[in-house]
């Protein structure tokens, strides 16, 4: 990400989302005694990492490195590695920037994402003025130069960046590089697969937040269709730019659940959300909780480290401020990594594998900003108990379709038939946690 004018407006475009986490209170306790206390170090707990994106020109700022070697594991190149930095002149490649950033990192032992090989911003001008054969051959040899040169040292490139266009079109970007051919992505990750074979390769994007987008849902046939024929793409990345036009969705955790289902992994890539206070550290912890639910979510890269740092400064969205102080969304953030947990996914438990058996299958249902309803649906019996577990400190406040009895912790209910069918559901104040429900099922 580069701040500019047209940069900056794409993330303030209106949008229909519907935030899962406005207004919604936030648990800011210090970690628990023996629970890491770093960013980075909380995320190894679960094989994760959290990296951040870092400029050259800050490596001097004693504020700035000493944050980033405290608190993150990985390294994303802010401009440095973009394609006018690397090749200002055809055939004429530079990486004196790009190698104080990748040499920094690695000398503290920490992993660094590529990014990116190929885009149709941030060209250098003479890639600008070429279209056709001639600048699909420019780009497959900038590829191949770029990562044969750091091959061997970079953890995942962002192969493709922003190649689809928003709105409702579902559409590819008209770019110079759409104009060579549609299979300029693919011709660009079997480059780079040839060139370092051993890193991922990701294509990168944002306003794929949202699974009912068409921009989304274009995003995922292209890797569907990539996955089916074997063209070389091992991860997804979500640049998860937030801002209260464009809040967090609450169907983000199906969003990079359905990503991973193809195949690939899902990381979140360039995060970064406006706000202050409570609201932005629940918008936050939000997306943690999203990453830490799917287990092919291997990582959080923050778009800079303190707000003065960021690209969109004026929204102060990052998890440092100014003068280096951790935020309120700083600890949110550290608490969901120590918790090894997230808002988890549809359970489906049985008590027997045999036709006797129950099932009991957990559907969310609609979200307010301080709570959310659940439904189920049990099969297998008409004669069932099904027990619904929720987290603290979450409460069960209303139900429907069936008779209900409490634990005395208030945090395990047990749900029995009331004449009404085999589905029925309940609503949960959840208190700042949005981790759903488990359900599980047996034959009374």
């Amino acid at each position: 990400m580069k701040l500019t004018a047209k940069s900056v407006s794409r993330v303030a475009l209106v949008s229909t989302l519907v935030a899962a986490t406005a207004g919604a209170a936030v648990l800011v306790a210090a970690p628990a005694s023996g629970a890491a206390s770093t960013l980075a170090a909380a995320a190894q707990q679960s094989g994760r990492y959290f990296g951040t994106a870092v400029a050259a020109g800050r490596l001097g700022d004693s504020t700035y490195t000493g944050i980033l070697s405290r608190e993150f594991d990985m390294v994303t190149a802010e401009n440095e590695m973009k394609m006018d930095a690397t090749e200002p002149n055809q055939n004429q490649f530079s990486y004196g920037n790009a190698d104080r950033i990748v040499n920094h990192a690695r000398n503290q032992g920490k992993r660094v994402r590529g990014h990116a090989l190929a885009w149709h911003s941030q060209q250098p001008g003479w890639m600008q003025r070429m279209e056709g054969s001639a600048l699909r051959q420019a780009m497959l040899n900038h590829v191949t130069k770029v990562a044969s040169y750091y091959r061997g040292k970079i953890y995942a490139w962002d192969v493709v960046n922003e190649a689809f266009e928003d709105g409702s079109s579902g559409a590819r970007r008209n770019s110079n590089l759409q104009r060579t051919g549609n299979d300029w992505i693919e011709a660009a990750f079997r480059a780079a697969r040839a060139a370092d074979p051993g890193a991922k390769l990701c294509y990168n994007d944002y306003n794929t937040d949202n699974w009912s987008h068409a921009k989304t849902q274009a995003v995922y046939r292209m890797v569907q269709d990539f996955k089916s024929r074997g063209v070389p793409i091992d991860c997804v990345g979500f640049q998860a730019h937030f801002n209260s036009g464009n809040p967090v969705p609450s169907n983000y955790h199906t969003t990079l659940q359905n990503f991973a289902n193809l195949g690939v992994d899902v990381q979140i890539t360039e995060l970064d959300i406006e706000g202050s206070g409570s609201t932005q550290a629940q918008q936050y912890q939000g997306v943690t909780q999203a990453c830490m639910a799917v287990s092919r979510c291997t990582g959080i890269t923050v778009w800079g480290i303190r707000d003065s740092d960021s690209w969109r400064s004026y929204g102060t969205p990052l998890l440092f401020d100014n003068y280096g102080n951790k935020k309120a969304a700083y600890t949110s953030v550290l608490n969901v990594l120590n918790s090894g947990t997230g808002s988890t996914g549809p359970t489906t438990t049985s008590s027997s594998p045999n036709p006797g058996g129950c099932t009991a299958t957990y559907s969310e249902g609609e979200k307010w900003s301080d709570r959310f309803n659940g439904n189920v649906t049990v099969t297998g019996t008409n004669n069932w108990i099904v027990t619904v577990t929720v987290s603290t400190p979450q409460k069960i406040i209303a139900t429907w379709n069936t008779s209900p009895s409490w634990d005395s912790t208030g945090n395990v209910m047990t749900a029995r038939p009331n004449g009404n069918g085999n589905t029925f559901g309940f609503t949960v104040m959840h208190n700042g946690n949005w981790t759903w429900p488990t359900v599980s099922c047996r034959v009374a």
